[in-house]
């Protein structure tokens, strides 16, 4: 279940990537697709933090999963 969780946050970070630039390319605006660019960073970091492995070798997911399991 996290997994589809995680897919679905990257595939929104790709979402806003493409509306901020469809949406500056239409109306010249800067403000708004900043924001969306912004929002996808931060999408992408919180997946990141999530899935890379800290100093123990087990990313944070993987401990969620197995704790899940016992």
């Amino acid at each position: 279940m996290t997994d589809i969780v995680l897919s679905i946050v990257m595939l929104a970070a790709l979402a806003l990537l493409a509306g901020a630039y469809a949406l500056w390319r239409r109306t010249g605006q800067v403000k708004q697709p900043a924001l969306m660019v912004l929002l996808a960073v931060i999408a992408v970091l919180n997946v990141l933090i999530w899935t890379v492995p800290t100093s123990t070798g087990e990313a944070p997911i993987s401990q969620i999963k197995a704790a899940g399991e016992g």
